[in-house]
This record gives C-alpha cells, sequence and structure tokens, in this order.
C-alpha cells in the first residue's frame, strides 16, 4: 500500500488593516498587535498612528462635499444599503463577536441584529431629519425667518469598547444621517468586529473618505484628534474623566463642538433612548434665513 503522505499545515494570522478613504490600508508605521488566543482566532490588528490619523481626516474633508451634496433620500438609501450588507453578514458578525468578545451566541446574535435595525432606523432618518428640526420663526416686521439644520463637516469619535459593534454604530452612523463625514477609532478590546463592519461600509455606495475606522491605542492617536484643527465635532464614549477632560481642552482650540458619554453598561445600548434624533442633531448647525414678505 502506498505511504500517507502528511500535510504541513502553515497557521497564517489574518491581518486587519485601516479603513481610510474606502480603501484598507496598513498603518504607515507598519505596528500591528495580536488578539486572540487560539489558532484560528489570533489575527494581526494595525495600531494606527498620528500619520494614519491625518490621512483621514484628509479623506473625510475630501468627501464632505460629496457626501453632504447628495439628496437626503439618497443618503438614506446608501445607509439602507448598508444595513443590507450587514444583514448579509449577520454569521460572520456573530462569530466575531463570540470569540472577540467571549459572549455566546444569542447575546452576540441580539447585538448585531440591533446593530442592523439601528443602522435601518437612522437611514430613515435622512429625508425627515430637516422637517423636524426645522422652524419658522415669529418676527416683528415684514419677514419671513426660516432656521434649517445643516451638517458642521468632519466629526471624531472615540467608540465604546463594549459593545464593540453596536456601540460602534451608534455613534458613527447618526453623524452621517446629515451629511457629516466620519473619522472613527474603534474598540480596544477586539477591534476586528469594527473592521468587519469597515467591509460593509466599502460596499454599500458610501463615498470613499466618508466614513473612516481606525484601529489602535485611543491614548497615542484620540489626543491629535481632538486637537486638529480641520476637525469640526468630537464625540466620545466610556473615557476615565482625566483623558475625557483633556479632549475637551484639545478640541477647545478650534471650538470644536465635544460631546462626551460615561461608561454605560452594555445593556444600556439595547435600551429605547439609546437611538435618538438628538445624536442626530447634536451635530448640526442651525442656519436662519431671512426674506422679505410679499416678494
Amino acid at each position: 500500500m502506498p505511504k500517507t503522505r502528511e500535510v504541513l499545515r502553515l497557521d497564517v494570522r489574518k491581518t486587519y488593516k485601516l479603513y481610510v478613504n474606502g480603501s484598507f490600508v496598513r498603518s504607515e508605521s507598519g505596528r500591528s498587535d495580536v488578539f486572540g488566543t487560539g489558532t484560528d482566532d489570533s489575527a494581526n490588528v494595525a495600531r494606527a498612528s498620528r500619520k494614519d490619523l491625518r490621512d483621514a481626516v484628509v479623506a473625510a474633508r475630501a468627501a464632505f462635499a460629496r457626501w453632504s451634496s447628495m439628496t437626503p433620500i439618497n443618503r438614506g438609501l446608501v445607509l439602507y444599503r448598508l444595513a443590507e450588507m450587514m444583514d448579509a453578514r449577520r454569521a460572520e458578525f456573530v462569530e466575531r463577536l463570540r470569540f472577540g468578545m467571549k459572549a455566546d451566541e444569542t447575546e452576540a446574535l441580539r447585538e448585531t441584529t440591533a446593530a442592523i435595525d439601528r443602522t435601518l432606523w437612522y437611514a430613515g432618518w435622512c429625508d425627515k431629519y430637516a422637517a423636524v428640526l426645522s422652524s419658522r420663526n415669529p418676527v416683528a416686521g415684514p419677514y419671513y425667518n426660516y432656521s434649517t439644520p445643516e451638517p458642521m463637516g468632519v466629526v471624531g469619535v472615540v467608540a465604546p469598547d463594549e459593545p464593540a459593534l453596536l456601540g460602534l454604530v451608534s455613534a458613527l452612523v447618526p453623524p452621517l444621517v446629515s451629511g457629516n463625514t466620519v473619522v472613527a477609532i474603534a474598540s480596544e478590546i477586539d477591534p476586528r468586529t469594527a473592521i468587519v463592519f469597515a467591509e460593509c461600509l466599502a460596499t454599500c455606495d458610501l463615498p470613499g473618505g466618508a466614513a473612516n475606522v481606525l484601529t489602535g491605542r485611543r491614548i497615542e492617536i484620540a489626543p491629535h484628534l481632538a486637537r486638529h484643527m480641520d476637525v469640526n465635532a468630537l464625540l466620545t464614549y466610556g473615557l476615565d474623566a482625566p483623558f475625557e477632560a483633556e479632549l475637551e481642552r484639545l478640541g477647545a482650540e478650534n471650538l470644536k463642538r465635544t460631546r462626551t458619554y460615561g461608561v454605560s453598561s452594555p445593556a444600556q445600548w439595547f435600551a429605547a433612548e439609546a437611538q435618538d434624533l438628538e445624536h442626530v442633531a447634536a451635530f448640526v448647525e442651525i442656519k436662519t434665513i431671512w426674506h422679505p414678505a410679499g416678494i
């Protein structure tokens, strides 16, 4: 009988890259971190540098004109398509959350379903939020006075550590509704889920650069995001008080609008108030228009 040939198995770790300007790129520093302990779960994750952050902000600023000028209904269709792409990869998200966040299958499925539903919910607001936030103001004189919302520009997001998927969706999607572009720093506990989400962003017709996802150490890159003069607003979740105060101080240098939210239990992310029009309104500017009456 012929001898059985032994096959040598080489375990090659998957490499998760940064998502910048619609492409997946390695960190310019060449650094990466290893996540996971098992043979089938271990992976390299790129660690973003200050230069990577600057590239993401440049991409977000360049994409702002295109994304904000799209009609509200088209922005809604793009975000609806994002939810479709997430739904198509539901099983992958569940598996990623099970291994990365040490969740059981039921918890992982619940979080994935909630993230998809929340994306759909915000997609529906794209062509409605302006009607709710606009107003006709009373004035003493023969004039009409209207207030309407406009996007601010580039929004920096420091996503919560957990829930890794639902937290990122809840932080990143609302600024997109009004036409802002986003640079997000993903969960540090296991950022691999964020890159799977970024793969959905890359295939949902969102303009390149409209949403950028960085992985790495917050202590290294969040201060540069806060002080960057071309970032118009900053949103942070779950940071310790001294670090949060430092980011607020840095953001004040160019009068960034800053929203900080304390540590909340993962269960609170599933509550109805976790999705609210206020999260869209937080990153718009109100423009007031005067027009003579009767002309």
